[in-house]
């Protein structure tokens, strides 16, 4: 494994911001860690990476305890934390040039600095002050400082944050491309994200893990009940009416014509929607099965007591 964590609990004075959680993650993997605010993301993170040593559990990086290997295992770990700390007063080159001494990275140094300038877009800016780069590329500088030393694992903490959406689809597009031949685990907000680039999703609430498998089959028994039903009609009709139909919990209005069914169990509704529109008079233009997201599936077990 190349992240392994066995019981970790991790307790600021009498409050448990991590409960006892396990789970592995294999190399090459690409895993969401999502939670609420104050779930115990980041606290993990800074377990995994070192910076929190006073906890309970066993926490292994590439077979490397945390807690007696703590040099050894930040020299093949790349760390972004959610607030990205750059020296804005520095070049983009001269920072990563600093960075690249402080690992003490074999070699050339100025080629696995330009390899990084390569591979994470930034040519056009590695003249520039960092103050003056725009929020897109301060993170891509962020990564850049994470990937110069070649690590094994990256720890990425909302690396997102704050970005417009196509800077966000650019970050995306370079992690989903590093995180091929490294092992990434990725704390986000922005689900479509998850969807878009992990493998796995963990979700954590409450300090505790509460769903750990990929986003599909969590979103598929997050809950027992099927999907909602959108069903266009070709004559206008009404909620009493509607509400006559077996096994439908509520119906919601898009127009008089368009109409939203929330089935009461895991029954598929669409045949029984279909039958009682024709003998009622009704002709169905068109019936879509809305598949329940992965956001629903994290409302649904964040939300859990």
């Amino acid at each position: 494994m190349s992240i392994s964590i066995q019981n970790l609990t991790k307790l600021y004075g009498t409050q448990k911001a991590v409960n006892n959680i396990s789970f592995d993650i294999n190399q090459g993997e690409i895993v969401g860690f999502i939670g609420p605010n104050g779930a115990g993301k980041s606290t993990t993170m800074k377990v995994i990476t070192g910076f929190l040593s006073d906890f309970e559990g066993n926490v292994l990086v590439n077979g490397l305890n945390v807690k007696t290997s703590p040099i050894e295992v930040k020299k093949i770990i790349g760390y972004l934390p959610e607030h990205n700390p750059l020296y804005i007063d520095m070049y983009v080159r001269e920072y990563l040039e600093f960075i690249a001494k402080i690992y003490k990275i074999e070699g050339k140094i100025a080629d696995a600095i330009s390899h990084t300038i390569d591979i994470t877009g930034l040519e056009k800016e590695q003249q520039k002050k960092i103050g003056a780069l725009s929020k897109g590329y301060r993170q891509r500088v962020g990564l850049a400082s994470v990937l110069i030393h070649n690590p094994q694992v990256l720890i990425l903490d909302e690396p997102t944050t704050g970005l417009d959406p196509n800077q966000i689809v650019e970050i995306r597009n370079l992690i989903a491309s590093v995180g091929k031949e490294k092992t990434v685990l990725l704390s986000t907000h922005i689900m479509q994200e998850v969807e878009a680039i992990c493998n796995r999703v963990i979700i954590i609430n409450n300090g505790k893990i509460v769903a750990n498998d990929n986003s599909q089959t969590i979103k598929s028994t997050a809950s027992g009940q099927q999907a909602t039903v959108l069903v266009e009609f070709m004559q206008e009709s009404n909620e009493e009416l509607l509400m006559q139909i077996p096994n439908i919990e509520s119906v919601k209005s898009v127009n008089s014509k368009i109409w939203l069914f929330k089935p009461n169990s895991s029954v598929d509704v669409r045949g029984i929607i279909f039958n009682f529109a024709v003998q009622n008079n009704l002709t169905v233009l068109s019936m879509q099965l809305q598949e329940k997201s992965l956001e629903d599936a994290f409302h649904e077990l964040t939300q859990r007591k």
